[in-house]
């Protein structure tokens, strides 16, 4: 029996807007990804034409300056993906890396997953944590991601390394290569394409899941074109391994972003460029069809669930 709505998978790549065409700043036209290449016929989004659509992909560049003065920020950026709600006009200012007190509320009541637990769709946060990151949470409660954040206030438990080494799980890193290094001496190492797999088989198995990339954020504050290689063809080839296996007639892959960074390394700091998002499915133009800023993604999602 087929489904009536697709079941969701959101890659939230941190940090990662739509720059300029040169090479020399920015990663996306430095070297070639070749399943983003593939995806998009060629068409590697840039400030002059971040547009593309075909049969089952498109995809729309999203404002994040939401009318705001100053450089976007993660904390009012993720929350107004996860909530629909201008967060940085709310507070009168862009925010973070973590959100701003007053917000909690709002990410707590009014977050993509409890909308969807209210229209008895089952979600599932696909990122595994080792321990020292509970530890960290334990005595700094509030310097978590929004996404983290309001996985946890909806009243759920993050994944664990023993969830991670059986497969049930996603490491933020792709691979598990940190995972030595935190203690875990034991932890598979998986190749991006396994892990482009697992994410699927777990899409599969929700009617909406998100998986956090929060290192291309990391990458491009160091301004380094070698970790930007590194962060971008890894997530490529989980890229890879995702469309290998995805269902376009059933799935719908959404990836996007909550401000620029990576795709202006020239600067150390965040940008006011738009953030790409792109669909792939049978229904992608659910998703980007009137999108045009950030607070417009978690709604449409809501709505292809209606």
């Amino acid at each position: 029996m087929m489904r009536s709505t697709p079941q969701v998978l959101l890659l939230f790549l941190d940090g990662v807007g739509i720059g300029s065409q040169n090479p020399k700043k920015n990663p996306f036209f430095a070297f070639r990804l070749t399943s983003l290449y593939s995806l998009l016929n060629g068409h590697i989004p840039h400030l002059r034409d971040a547009h593309y659509s075909s049969s089952k992909v498109s995809l729309v560049p999203l404002n994040v300056t939401l009318g705001v003065s100053g450089l976007p920020q993660s904390g009012t950026g993720q929350t107004s993906l996860l909530t629909g709600i201008n967060a940085s006009r709310l507070i009168g200012k862009h925010f973070g890396p973590y959100p701003f007190s007053a917000l909690r509320p709002i990410i707590k009541e009014q977050n993509i997953y409890r909308n969807l637990q209210s229209l008895r769709k089952t979600v599932f946060y696909a990122n595994a944590f080792p321990r020292q990151f509970f530890e960290h949470i334990t005595s700094k409660q509030n310097r978590m991601s929004a996404i983290t954040m309001a996985w946890l206030m909806s009243g759920f438990e993050l994944n664990h390394s023993t969830t991670l080494a059986e497969g049930k799980a996603v490491s933020a890193d792709i691979t598990n290569e940190r995972w030595n290094k935190l203690g875990y001496p034991d932890m598979p190492v998986i190749s991006p394409q396994t892990a482009g797999e697992r994410l699927v088989r777990l899409a599969e198995q929700y009617d909406f899941v998100l998986f956090e990339y929060y290192v291309t954020d990391h990458a491009g504050h160091s301004q380094s074109m070698e970790e930007a290689y590194k962060v971008l063809t890894t997530f490529d080839e989980m890229l890879e391994g995702i469309l290998s296996n995805l269902d376009r007639n059933s799935m719908l892959l959404i990836i996007t972003s909550d401000h620029g960074n990576l795709e202006d390394l020239s600067t150390k700091s965040h940008t006011r460029n738009p953030v790409p998002l792109l669909v792939v499915g049978s229904k992608h133009k659910n998703i980007t069809g009137k999108a045009k800023n950030l607070t417009h993604v978690a709604p449409a999602i809501l709505n292809v669930f209606q």
